[in-house]
Order: structure tokens, then sequence, then C-alpha cells
């Protein structure tokens, strides 16, 4: 094993990318990155009734939007399954696994017997020391010969030093009774093949570590660094579930957060460095350290995850928001932007972008770059264009049509106008928002008329009058 770190991110392909999923492939590629190591992808597909290309795809589609990329091609672990059963008929000759002709109705029988007496249920096959001359001819699995006294010893990066009874572990299967290799086993001999240092995984995981060092140990491999990191819980403090709201990925892409919004709050679910909220991609990978992640569960907090997102869109050069805004369209199938519009967002983007927490509501904020005339208000904006604001609107835009066409002048002009007329502002500011844009919560009426142009911008205010 090299002194270089090397991560990786183990997925079974049978369903959505989780959210928790999503943040342990985040802590493993910040572990890595910011060492200058390699950030793996395995697909434990050995599940073959339930592993689908669509799950498959979706890990990858889910990784992709994340912006985590991985060295290397993906490792299918179904594919390396002859490696595996190479590696228990070695610790089989090695006399550190046996032949278990056990059939699996035996093994219920017995701790059904075990249950009923109140004893545990612990298997222990009958076969381990048996001879050789006694074994019959039919189907075994082969098991890995577990030790009975003592204790195994986890030094876990969060959990801390965890300690197991070797009496209450069994001896394990490693291939089935078709030959078949089990996940247990499938799982260390790829990590130790792939060059993993660092196994980074849920904390549902700790138990299987003391199993696999079973196999570690007997085939004489160096154990990788432990750190099982807390579960996912929701605002009440249960386990995440659809009852707290979305799961997946896909999910969150689809509501329109920003990938850098959603990078910084999963790093922050769980982990810390001192106070800091915000922060870069470049600050994550040189602060993100084993010692930061906590041992308690951490809670997801939607409000939390949309103002962390709004400051990721407000910091974010202008063309990057279009080109994720762009890319969010096409993700949920949208008509996207022509070049045209594509020109007026980008131009209007340090007034939208900073107003907005997700791309649904930059899109909502940019309803007046979108438009096209004749703009027909919403039910909220036609209340500001009664007979009285028509009016004022009437007398209003040739004077702005004939003023320059800078910020400086169009203010001038609509104050003057107010003052004259002995109205606020905002009494001609409501109407102005409903010709130009159709809504009533938008950028400021200069803003979009900067944005917009002369032409455009009175020709609204002229289908409004009318």
């Amino acid at each position: 094993m090299s002194d270089q770190v090397v991560t990786r991110f183990a997925p079974s392909p049978t369903g959505f990318l989780h959210i928790g999923g999503a943040r342990t492939a985040l802590f493993n590629w910040l572990y890595a990155r910011g060492r200058g190591g390699r950030f793996l992808l395995r697909i434990e597909d050995t599940d073959r009734a339930r592993s689908t290309a669509e799950a498959t795809q979706a890990i990858h589609d889910g990784l992709a939007w994340l912006g985590l990329d991985h060295d290397g091609a993906a490792v299918s672990q179904a594919a390396n399954a002859e490696r595996h059963a190479e590696v228990a008929h070695q610790l089989l000759a090695q006399g550190k696994a046996y032949k278990c002709f056990a059939t699996s109705e035996e093994i219920a029988a017995f701790r059904e017997e075990a249950r009923a007496a109140g004893r545990s249920t612990l298997f222990r096959s009958p076969w381990r020391d048996a001879d050789p001359a006694s074994h019959p001819d039919a189907p075994y699995a082969i098991r890995i010969k577990a030790p009975r006294e003592g204790e195994t010893v986890i030094s876990d990066r969060v959990q801390g030093e965890v300690r197991i009874r070797n009496d209450q572990l069994d001896d394990m299967v490693l291939l089935r009774g078709d030959g078949s290799p089990v996940y247990m086993l499938a799982v260390v001999v790829d990590d130790h093949d792939m060059g993993v240092t660092h196994v980074i995984r849920g904390d549902d995981h700790l138990n299987n570590a003391a199993r696999q060092m079973m196999i570690y140990q007997a085939m004489g491999w160096r154990v990788p660094v432990w750190a099982h990191i807390p579960l996912i819980h929701g605002p009440d403090g249960k386990k995440l579930s659809k009852r707290h709201g979305a799961l997946g990925v896909d999910e969150y892409r689809a509501m329109g957060y920003p990938a850098a919004g959603m990078r910084n709050y999963l790093a922050r679910l769980g982990w810390s460095h001192g106070d800091d909220e915000f922060f870069t991609d470049a600050q994550a990978r040189a602060w993100f350290d084993l010692d930061g992640i906590g041992k308690s569960p951490a809670r997801f907090d939607l409000k939390k995850l949309a103002n962390l997102c709004g400051q990721h869109m407000a910091a974010m050069e202008d063309a990057a928001v279009l080109h994720e805004l762009r890319d969010y369209l096409r993700s949920i199938g949208a008509a996207p932007l022509d070049d045209a519009k594509a020109s007026l967002m980008e131009r209007a983007m340090p007034y939208l972008k900073t107003r907005a927490r997700t791309y649904p509501e930059l899109l909502e904020k940019a309803a007046f770059v979108t438009a096209e005339r004749p703009i027909e208000p919403d039910e909220k904006a036609l209340e500001s264009l009664d007979s009285v604001s028509r009016g004022i609107l009437r007398e209003l835009t040739p004077q702005l049509q004939n003023a320059s066409w800078n910020r400086e002048e169009l203010e001038a002009v609509a104050n003057a106008f107010a003052a004259d007329k002995g109205v606020k502002f905002g009494q001609l500011a409501a109407p102005m928002r409903a010709a130009l844009a159709g809504r009533s919560a938008t950028p400021s009426v200069f803003d979009m008329m900067l944005v917009l142009g002369r032409d455009e911008s009175i020709a609204r205010l002229t289908d409004a009058a009318a």
C-alpha cells in the first residue's frame, strides 16, 4: 500500500443516489483531493436481482452534477467475482477458512431452537475442525475461522476505539454454496486491490469493520484507516426519510439548487471548520480533515441549504450562473434559452443572482427577460394597472423615451415626474413593474430598463398604457 491517500465511494446501484451517499462521496473526494490523493468509484453491483443500469447512471449523473470527479474508470464489483473467490480458496488452502456443509435448513432450525430456548443464535459450524475425510460429496460454503478469544479493536478516526468481543463474531461465510462470493469478502478484496488507504463511510457499517478485519488479518494485508461517519437525520432528530422531503440528489438538482451551494451544505453536514459556514471548494479541500467530523448525527435543514445556495449564487461569475441555468433547464426538459434571451439573461445576471437561492427563483425574477410582448401581467400585477396607473404611464413614457438611457437620467426623470404629480415613487414603480415584467416582485425598474434597452422598454410601457 502506497503512502498516497486513496479513498473510494462504493454505492449499490439499486435506486437513486441518496443525499447521505452524496455526502459520503463528498467527504471521500475532499479528503483525497486535499492531499493530492486519488478518489475512486466502485459500483457494488453484486446484487444482480436489484442492480439496474438506470440506477448506475443515476449515480454517475449525481456525482457529475455535484462536481465530484473520480480517478480512472468506475469499477464493477460483480466483474471481480473470480478474484473474490480466489481469495476465499487461498484462505481455505492456508487453513484459515474451512468447508461448511451445513444446509440453510439446518442453520435456520438451529436458530429457531436457540431463540425458543433463550440461547445465543450465533451459529457455530460443526465442520470447523472436522476431519476432511468425513466431508460429504455435497455443496459447501467456505467460512473464515474467526478468533474465538480476546477482542477485535477498531481504531476509528471518528468513533474512537471500538472494542468487540471475538466470542460475539461468527465464522463468516466467504463463498456461498453456489460458489458466489458474499458482499463482505468482495468489499475487502476490492478495497485492497484498489489500494484504498482510508475507508470513509456511514457508521451503519461500523460492525462490518470487525468482520472485515478478519479477512485483512488472515490475508496479511494492511488494514485501512477507518472513519465511520454518523448518519443524517431530519429536523426532528429521526433518521432521514421521505417524510422529511426529498432524499435523492436528482430531486435537489430538479428543484434547482446550485451545485456549489449543495457541496458547501453537505460538507457542513456533520463536519465543521471552526464557525465557518460559507466557504469555497478550494477552502473545503484545504480545510477538510477527519478530525472535524462530529460523532452525533447531523440534522438536515432546508432553510440552511437555501441560505447557503443563495450566497453561492450571488458569489458566482455571471457566465457560470448562466451556464448552470441552461444545464438546469435541460435537466428538467424545459425549453432552452435562445441566444438573444441568453445574452439578455447574462446582462441581467448582476440584478438577478443576488435575489435568488435556486434556479426557479432566478427564473421568476428574470420573467422580464424571458417574457414576450404583449406582456401578460399575473393577477397581482394586474391590480397595479388600473385606469389611473395607465394614465400615469401614458404621461411618463414619452419623458423616459426622450431621456438619456442611463440610470442617473432615468431616475431623475421618474423622480421629477413623481414630485410634479405629488405622488410617491412607489406609485410609479408598481405599474412600471407590471408593464415591464408582468410581475409585482422584480428587480429594480431601472435595472430592468437598462437590461431591456430603450426600444423594448418603451414598447412595453406603451402597451400597458394602452
